[in-house]
């Protein structure tokens, strides 16, 4: 059920089985949390709440509450499912349809707040200006605009013909080159920026681990985003291109697939958070080819699948910050839970699953008032059907959305 109205006519109490203090990890038994207008403002036990007939109740007996989860590498303006050389000529209106489609899937997946790490034409910007506006749903969104690449890296276009002279609006070779990127896109309504500091999966004619992106363009972008208050990610697959991205500053490293122990102590040591895509890999390589992905990019899908995730492992049993990022769109957008499960196969409690999806995922986005049920934090409020922390798999359906203090599905 999605509710249509931004205007909140009195207080909401949502009771419920119980909640989950991710800062915690655990599970608090008879949740009671009193929502006023899009802010929470009481965390505690029915028994505590005087004068309940005041509240408008949303009854979730049975249930356990989350907080909205968070996923920090989307992209919102693709399908995993379309014909994956033909979806490379969608205009850009068609893009934008697409992310009005999958922004509001998000949505109802749980995922109430989401980063996506580069789409054409500013279509994922509008599509979150129009989410803001209460026009359309979908989650609250950090967007990149256009992915910054190096001519023919991974984030150009490579797979035009030579005569067409095409070239992706997200390219920029030399420093100075690098920063008037970083601020056209800003100056088009980013609110973060990605660089892709290395080849990647599904480009063509890159090789996955090998360095596109010198250190001193690299950080150039890193000053140049940091000095207008943006947190900057770095697609980085090689270990050289991960280093030399922690060295320059980033913020988050996306995919992460070939780490040696020292990047994983550079990353511990200087606090770079790092997003890790390890559920998406079974999708390619069993629908990949019927989807029409070329066999480059499916041979190099095999390449990084088991180093990924070793990395992954690696990185969390040496402390190093998480974050949840998916690469949804490499995958049916709305089975962005499906990744909780891999995540704690490869290495994580269940809490820190889902701290990685919110706490961590806050930190990242310095946002102090996102990621947790507590007194005035944002109401982003899910609920499952059971506790998480005994089934991580219960997250991947959600049965309970709220959003800004607004009902989306119930």
């Amino acid at each position: 059920m999605v509710s249509c109205s931004m205007a909140m006519a009195q207080d909401t109490l949502i009771i419920a089985d119980g909640y989950v203090d991710v800062a915690a990890g655990k599970t608090i038994a008879d949740a009671a949390i009193v929502v006023s207008d899009n802010r929470i403002t009481s965390v505690g036990r029915l028994d505590d709440i005087n004068n309940q007939e005041q509240y408008k109740v949303v009854d979730l007996g049975g249930k356990i509450l989350l907080p909205g989860v968070m996923d920090m590498h989307v992209h919102l303006s693709g399908d995993a499912q379309d014909n994956f050389l033909e979806s490379l000529n969608y205009s850009v209106p068609r893009q934008t349809v697409k992310a009005v489609k999958n922004a509001k899937t998000t949505l109802m997946a749980g995922f109430t707040t989401v980063r996506d790490l580069g789409a054409a034409g500013y279509s994922v910007i509008a599509t979150r200006d129009g989410i803001s506006a209460g026009e359309i749903p979908g989650p609250r969104i950090w967007a990149v605009g256009h992915s910054i690449s190096i001519t023919g890296g991974h984030c150009d276009d490579n797979f035009s013909a030579p005569e067409k002279q095409a070239k992706s609006a997200g390219v920029a070779d030399g420093p100075w080159a690098v920063r008037t990127k970083v601020r056209e896109n800003i100056k088009y309504g980013a609110n973060a920026i990605k660089i892709c500091a290395t080849g990647g999966v599904f480009s063509k004619g890159t090789k996955v681990g090998v360095q596109q992106y010198t250190e001193q363009e690299i950080k150039a972008a890193v000053d140049e985003a940091h000095l207008r208050g943006l947190t900057i990610a770095s697609h980085a697959h090689g270990t050289q291109g991960i280093k030399a991205s922690i060295r320059a500053g980033i913020d988050s490293i996306e995919h992460c697939s070939f780490m040696d122990d020292e990047a994983i102590k550079m990353a511990v040591k200087a606090g770079t958070y790092l997003s890790c895509d390890i559920y998406n890999t079974e999708y390619t390589l069993t629908y990949g080819e019927a989807n029409g992905v070329p066999e480059e990019n499916i041979n190099k899908e095999k390449l990084v699948s088991k180093a990924q995730r070793e990395s992954f492992r690696k990185a969390v049993k040496a402390g190093a910050n998480m974050v949840f990022g998916s690469d949804a769109a490499i995958y049916p957008h709305g089975d962005n839970g499906k990744q909780f499960e891999r995540m704690v196969t490869f290495g994580m409690t269940p809490a820190q699953a889902l701290q990685a999806a919110t706490i961590n995922s806050a930190a990242l986005l310095k946002q102090d008032d996102l990621g947790q049920l507590k007194p005035g934090y944002l109401a982003d409020i899910i609920a499952v059907d059971g506790d998480p922390l005994q089934d991580i798999r219960l997250m991947e359906n959600v049965s309970f959305v709220m959003k800004d203090g607004i009902v989306f599905k119930k």
